[in-house]
């Protein structure tokens, strides 16, 4: 058996190349795209987070400033 190697691709390999090509470079667009809005969530993620703890710290401030009621007695009643 003797293998012949053609001069020029049939269409169909030169339109499955093409497919091949194409599908390459979606995924490589969809991978970019991918990891730009993963790196945006994080981003605001850290944000809100930082917001978030600032809030908890300011209202821990608030609430330390405040006098303690618990430990006030009632006066007894008669």
């Amino acid at each position: 058996m003797v293998s012949r190697k053609l001069a020029e691709p049939s269409p169909s390999t030169v339109a499955r190349a093409n497919r091949k090509r194409l599908a390459h470079e979606e995924g490589a667009r969809a991978m970019a795209d991918f990891e730009q809005r993963a790196t945006a969530i994080r981003k605001n993620m850290a944000r809100l987070r930082e917001l978030r703890e600032a809030k908890e710290a300011q209202e821990a401030v608030a609430l330390a400033a405040l006098p303690d009621v618990s430990k006030r007695r009632k006066p007894p009643s008669r």
